[in-house]
């Protein structure tokens, strides 16, 4: 590579030509998102939201997942776990032998019959306690794992991937014109000045 030379119109202590602004000032494809692009965003997801919160339709289908989903939790949780606890702790206590749960099973109905009725109002009570204790505990535990997915935000997570789409903005025509123009080498200006210091 060739050097520049020191001509009167090239001095020694010149510099090398610096590159555009508009090159160091240009945002790779890698880049964060601008904020004022992201506060976009969020205000016009809010905007929507607050939009479709006044529709009776969207509002309908709201409370009818709500309620459909609490159902599900709670016959879930309160029903499937205290039963199949209540059948499966046994089961184990009897080894798996259903005869030997059978008699087990008999022989605590006919104490519970036989037992005066304070003995039986503990029996009851303490059961009912236990299904209350692991219904609700599940039920928690259900909530936290499952959580409710709002048919709102579900609306607007399919509207703001259409908006999107469709404000997306196009590459800048001077960050284009930029990247295509051709950087001078070296070599070429050192051959402009030195004819230009040569010239009369």
């Amino acid at each position: 590579m060739s050097t520049i030379e020191n001509t009167p119109g090239n001095p020694a202590d010149s510099q090398a030509p610096k590159p555009s602004p508009a090159l160091s000032t240009s945002q790779a494809p890698g880049d964060p998102v601008p904020a004022r692009e992201v506060a976009a965003y969020w205000d016009e997801r809010r905007r929507y939201l607050k939009s479709i919160r006044k529709t009776p339709a969207v509002r309908h289908h709201y409370w009818r997942a709500m309620g459909v989903y609490l159902l599900r939790r709670i016959l879930w949780s309160f029903g499937f776990f205290p039963v199949f606890f209540a059948f499966w702790i046994p089961l184990v206590l009897a080894q798996f032998n259903p005869v030997v749960l059978a008699n087990d099973m008999i022989a605590l109905l006919q104490d519970f019959t036989n037992s005066n009725p304070e003995l039986q109002a503990n029996t009851l009570s303490t059961l009912v306690i236990a299904w209350a204790s692991i219904g609700g505990f599940f039920l928690i535990f259900d909530f936290v794992l499952s959580p409710f997915r709002s048919p709102y935000e579900y609306e607007a997570d399919v509207y703001m991937r259409a908006w999107e789409h469709q404000n997306s903005t196009p590459s800048s025509p001077t960050r284009a014109s930029t990247s295509a123009s051709p950087i001078t080498s070296p070599i070429t200006f050192s051959n402009t000045t030195s004819n230009t210091a040569e010239a009369p």
